[in-house]
């Protein structure tokens, strides 16, 4: 690992614990294994980090919904699948992140990563608004669909569920399960469960 992946790394695991405020650029520098020189070299601030961070994270989130958007091997449907299990498997594989990304946008704090969040849904509802489009055009879809709510059902219980995860893992008697386990569990159960929403909302009926 590089040493600005490994700073991005560090970042990533001290905002997510500690906090953006309470963690230290001295912090990251000594977990990430650098000097503090090299933050200032790479990012500039904590500020522009954790800019960087997100940019970093959002910018591969939509490339790969348009790669899927595009794929013109798949039916709207398997499309939707794809764009299912490419976000359930986002969150459970990063769920630090994730929890950053709910922090902030519960604190308000910092308009620049408020304002690269909004981007990125905005964006991502548009490509769906047009994937569903094909789908209807196709005679897949008979329903209409509000997209910003499904996509909110969709987010919502895919991030609360990850972050509150020892709550549904006590409650089904899964506790002994390992972090391995317990990752392929929640994949499944929540790309399972997203599935069958959307293709209830979607009119979907094959």
């Amino acid at each position: 690992m590089d040493k600005k992946t490994s700073i991005l790394e560090a970042a990533i695991k001290l905002f997510s614990t500690k906090g953006y405020d309470a963690a230290s650029v001295r912090d990251i520098a000594e977990l990430a294994g650098v000097n503090l020189a090299m933050i200032s070299y790479y990012f500039g601030s904590k500020e522009k980090l954790m800019e960087s961070l997100f940019h970093e994270k959002m910018d591969a989130s939509k490339i790969k919904i348009e790669t899927i958007l595009k794929d013109t091997s798949l039916t709207p449907f398997e499309k939707v699948e794809r764009m299912l299990s490419d976000y359930v498997s986002k969150v459970v594989a990063n769920q630090s992140f994730y929890k950053i990304m709910l922090y902030e946008q519960v604190l308000k704090q910092n308009p620049v990563i408020l304002k690269l969040i909004k981007e990125l849904k905005l964006n991502y509802a548009f490509l769906t608004s047009e994937l569903i489009k094909e789908g209807q055009r196709s005679g897949d879809f008979k329903k209409e669909v509000d997209v910003i709510l499904a996509l909110n059902t969709l987010t919502g219980t895919v991030t609360q569920a990850v972050i509150n995860q020892d709550y549904y893992f006590e409650f089904n008697n899964y506790q002994k399960l390992t972090t391995k386990e317990r990752n392929e569990l929640l994949y499944d159960k929540l790309y399972n469960h997203q599935r069958i929403i959307f293709k209830t909302l979607l009119g979907y009926e094959k």
